[in-house]
């Protein structure tokens, strides 16, 4: 499949965006099972996710990335708790580069060569300016990097953008793409 007909790419963070840090008593759930119980007891802030983020994430038109720290353990002990199926993970180099502009966030380059010509939506609670910068001048295709406050974790607002973002991207693409064949002249 060529990169122009493969669909856009959310590259999604764990800390901040699925694991909230401010106090989230509506959020905390009981433990389905005792092997649940005893994986959140080794990490309390697995309590904190929300289990209806993951049905909402997968409805959203589009492939789903890890792109966190947590790399592989996130398939292990974060998409089950959520409803989600194992995803493809970013790996990360073992020592973040210092290269780039002062503010530049060490994921962004990585993720932007990750994408290669896919347009992306990139979810995090660290996302600045510069980081905003630095992908529209160097990534040619559509891009959303969007912040989440991570005090609360991902809303109904921060999944509206990503649906409406979609949606826009998917149906401008399609619109240039059928503009384009118009345009082409036919092979006799």
């Amino acid at each position: 499949m060529t990169g122009s007909k493969q669909r856009p790419l959310l590259f999604l963070d764990v800390d901040g965006p699925l694991i909230p840090f401010g106090p989230s008593p509506g959020r905390l759930r009981a433990a389905a099972s005792s092997s649940e119980m005893l994986l959140d007891r080794e990490n309390p802030l697995l309590g904190r996710l929300d289990p209806t983020a993951g049905p909402r994430l997968a409805a959203l038109e589009c492939d789903l990335v890890w792109a966190s720290t947590w790399v592989e353990e996130a398939n292990e002990s974060v998409a089950p708790r959520i409803g989600l199926p194992r995803l493809p993970v970013v790996g990360w180099p073992e020592e973040p580069a210092d290269e780039g502009p002062r503010g530049l966030h060490w994921k962004t380059r990585h993720l932007v060569e990750w994408a290669g010509r896919r347009p992306f939506i990139w979810v995090d609670d660290e996302i600045g300016d510069m980081d905003r910068m630095w992908v529209a001048a160097q990534h040619r295709e559509p891009s959303l990097l969007h912040r989440v406050d991570p005090r609360v974790g991902l809303t109904d607002g921060d999944f509206s953008v990503l649906a409406d973002w979609l949606r826009a991207t998917v149906v401008n693409r399609a619109a240039k793409e059928h503009g384009q064949r118009q345009r082409s002249p036919r092979a006799l």
